[in-house]
Order: structure tokens, then C-alpha cells, then sequence
């Protein structure tokens, strides 16, 4: 029997109507050709050497790991803010701790993703369910197949939240394919900032997909950290939906995993939204880490700002492609798309493709792609004045990603986001410097 057969999905625990949408996806799966990198969306990436029959389901064997592993106390785990509004802590897909504001409404029906009419949501409804994800990606369908668990947690109407929510997502167990699920919604008025950690060292497949949903003047900001050990390979979906007067901002910080990918599509469908899209990101060793975004302007007056910043190093491989697309209707668009890499050794390399789709003329896109070593005038200048070629570089790189931090939608992570990167950098010499690009 195949790991990811309709019988596994069905003896997932959870009740009958998650039961049946399980074995519906499942269904779907089957029927869906494999990836390959000849796919516009994976072209550079190394899907051709992921073989799924490796790993199993998390819970198909009604055997959980979290008896034998057991939930870590908060301050044991990483990237958990002191001061917060909630904390939420899963071991390999299974809800294993829940702490809380009572404000918030914490749940785990799938079915709540559908935008309600009270609401004024904008979903599109396909056989009574709704999903603003690609219907032909792989692993947001093995998703909604196999996620052991379903976290809902919805900000309600004019609630401020002024700490964030902690989602951590723990990896412990070697050859299981664990697929969290998220869903978060502002209702009209609110705000929240939502931090989720993926973090462990196993070797494992992990397939998140998050759903971030602001309703009409809301503030919703979301940070991912995707810092997994070298024997794990991570493909994730994130679509976030911006309606009318409302502010997304997403963001990623990426360090870890052997192969680690993210797919976001970013949907400004009513008038007046904003999205911010917000990235770091540092490879090494062998890593490859692999980046697609799409900034969908559907409605008047909208506005996406896209920054994506990373550094490779040794042989490691990042990729970055994304589309801004203007729709007839979306008169009075304004989007950005920045990419800047940095390159610190000869053999790291770095892929940027930006890209424009544009069926409006009243509108102000742009884009911008660098890949390059640190600038040759910026180490002078420090060495000029006695400080060390080794750290001359690592302030440049720390002032590179400085852009990046300060933008963050949660504050009270900046310091541990430095303390990784500087992780990153350790006592590393010089890298190669051929040619120069300023980084900034």
C-alpha cells in the first residue's frame, strides 16, 4: 500500500465530516502528476530528488510519538517570545499544548476557513468548500490528505492584541511526513501578530500550509521561522488574503533544512488592501533554499511591497522567482518586488527571476533583482580604518539583513533572529570577493 494511499487518510483520527474531506483530497492526489523542475514553478528546484516513499503519514498508525517524547516546557523552546498572547506547541502534527488569551477563538474545523457572509469574506466556493490554493500543488493537497491536526484561531471583531500568538511546530520523528495546518483570521477591526516556528532535527518531509485571512480593516502580521535540522526537506504553502482596507504583513525568516521550500500567494482582493512580504534568509553546507511568491492585485487601489534578502555560502543554493500580477480590475495598483542575494563563496549560487504581468495601465510596478559578492568598497573602507577582514564582513552582512529585520511584523523576535544570523556567520573568513554588488 502506497504511504499516502485514500486508506491512509481515512484512519487519521478526527471526526467523520474531516474523515471525508481527507479521503476526498486523498482522491484528488492520486490523480495529480509529480512535480518536475521542467514545471514553471519548480524550475532550479530539487524535486527530482525528493522520493515520497521514504516517509510515512504522522498518525496514519494511530501511534502517536508525543507519549514518548513528551511537549517542552515554553522556555525550552525556540523563537517563544516572553511576553505573548498564546502559545501553541504540536509535536510532529499532534496539538500537544494550548495556552491561550480567552479573547481568542481557537479551534480546529476546517471548514471554518471558508469566509462567512456576516463577514463580507471573498473566498471562492468549489463543492461547498473553499481553498485559495493552487488545486494542482502536490503538497497543499497531501496537506489537506494527511494534516493530523487543524489549528483555527480567529482575532475577533476589533480585538488588539498587542503580543503575539506563538504557533511552534516540533519535528522529532525520522521518516515521517508531517503536514501542519494552520488558519488564521482577523476579523474586521483587528489586530494580531502571529509568530510559527518549524524546528527540529529530524529526518522528515514537512508540508506546512498556512491560511492568513484579514477581514476589512484589520492588521494581521505573520512571521514564519523555518530552521530545521540537515535531514529535513520542507515544502510549504502560505496564501495570505488582504480585503478591503486591511494591512497583511508575511514574512519568513528561513536557516535550516536540507532542501526547504515556500510558496506564497498573496491575494489583494478587496479595495484599498495592503501586503508587505518580508524575507531573510541564510544558506550553507549543501542547503538549497527556494522561495516562489505571486502578488495577485484583484481590486482598486491596492498595494504590495515585496523584500526578499539572503546570504549563501559554501555550496549552498538559494532560488527566488515571483510574479506581481495586476488584474483589469485592480486600477490604481502599486507594487514592488525586491530581491537582493549575497554570495559568500565561489562555489554558493543564487537565482533571482522576477517577473510582471500587468492588464491595467493605470498602475506603478516595479522589480529588482542583485546577486553578487560583498562590495569590495565597503570592506576597504572598514579595513581602512583597522577593522579585521573577517570582521569587516560580518558587519556588512549584519547590516545587510538589518533592513530586513527592522521590518519584521514582531518586534520581540529581532534580537534571537540576530543571534541566529550571527549563528550563521560564526568565525567564518572572508568569502571569495570576483566582481561586487553593495549590500544593501
Amino acid at each position: 500500500m502506497s504511504p499516502f494511499s485514500i486508506d491512509v487518510a481515512a484512519r487519521l483520527p478526527g471526526p467523520e465530516s474531516l474523515r471525508q474531506r481527507r479521503m476526498a483530497a486523498a482522491e484528488r492526489l492520486d490523480a495529480l502528476p509529480w512535480p518536475s523542475p521542467d514545471d514553471r514553478v519548480w524550475h532550479y528546484s530539487r524535486i527530482a530528488e525528493l522520493d515520497p516513499e521514504r516517509y510515512a503519514p504522522a498518525g496514519a498508525d494511530l501511534a502517536s510519538p508525543v507519549a514518548a517524547t513528551g511537549a517542552l516546557a515554553p522556555e525550552q523552546l525556540p523563537y517563544v517570545p516572553e511576553g505573548r498572547c498564546g502559545l501553541l506547541v504540536t509535536v510532529d502534527g499532534a496539538l500537544v499544548h494550548q495556552a491561550v488569551d480567552p479573547r481568542l477563538v481557537v479551534g480546529d474545523d476546517d471548514a471554518a476557513i471558508s469566509p462567512s457572509a456576516e463577514r463580507g469574506g471573498s473566498g471562492s466556493a468549489a463543492n461547498g468548500q473553499w481553498s485559495p490554493l493552487a488545486p494542482d500543488d502536490v503538497f497543499a493537497v497531501a496537506n489537506e490528505a494527511f494534516a493530523r491536526q487543524v489549528i483555527v484561531v480567529e482575532a475577533p471583531r476589533g480585538a488588539v492584541f498587542e503580543q503575539p500568538l506563538v504557533v511552534v511546530h516540533r519535528l522529532v520523528g525520522d521518516g515521517l511526513a508531517v503536514f501542519p495546518r494552520l488558519v488564521v483570521r482577523a476579523a474586521p477591526g483587528a489586530q494580531l501578530q502571529v509568530v510559527e516556528g518549524v524546528v527540529g532535527d529530524a529526518a522528515t518531509l514537512v508540508c506546512p500550509v498556512v491560511h492568513l485571512n484579514a477581514a476589512r480593516d484589520a492588521r494581521l502580521g505573520y512571521l514564519a521561522v523555518h530552521d530545521l535540522g540537515p535531514r529535513a526537506w520542507q515544502i510549504a504553502n502560505q496564501v495570505a488574503e488582504a480585503e478591503t482596507q486591511s494591512t497583511i504583513t508575511s514574512s519568513v525568516a528561513a536557516f535550516g533544512g536540507d532542501y526547504a521550500r515556500l510558496r506564497t500567494d498573496c491575494n489583494l482582493v478587496g479595495p484599498g488592501a495592503t501586503a508587505n512580504l518580508v524575507s531573510l534568509y541564510f544558506g550553507d553546507g549543501h542547503q538549497m533554499l527556494d522561495f516562489r511568491t505571486f502578488q495577485d492585485h484583484r481590486a482598486p487601489d491596492t498595494t504590495s511591497d515585496l523584500l526578499f534578502k539572503g546570504a549563501v555560502d559554501d555550496e549552498s543554493h538559494s532560488v527566488y522567482t515571483g510574479l506581481i500580477r495586476v488584474r483589469p480590475s485592480a486600477r490604481g495598483t502599486s507594487a514592488f518586488q525586491t530581491n537582493r542575494n549575497v554570495k559568500l563563496s565561489e562555489r554558493a549560487w543564487a537565482e533571482s527571476v522576477p517577473d510582471l504581468e500587468i492588464e491595467n495601465n493605470d498602475v506603478r510596478c516595479s522589480h529588482a533583482s542583485t546577486v553578487g559578492p560583498i562590495d569590495a568598497d565597503q570592506r576597504f573602507y572598514l579595513e581602512s580604518r583597522g577593522v579585521p577582514s573577517d570582521v569587516a564582513e560580518r558587519l556588512i552582512l549584519s547590516g545587510f539583513f538589518e533592513d530586513v529585520i527592522s521590518r519584521l511584523p514582531v518586534p520581540a523576535l529581532a534580537p534571537e533572529l540576530r543571534r541566529r544570523v550571527a549563528a550563521k556567520l560564526g568565525d567564518r573568513l572572508p568569502g571569495a570577493n570576483a566582481g561586487a554588488v553593495t549590500a544593501a
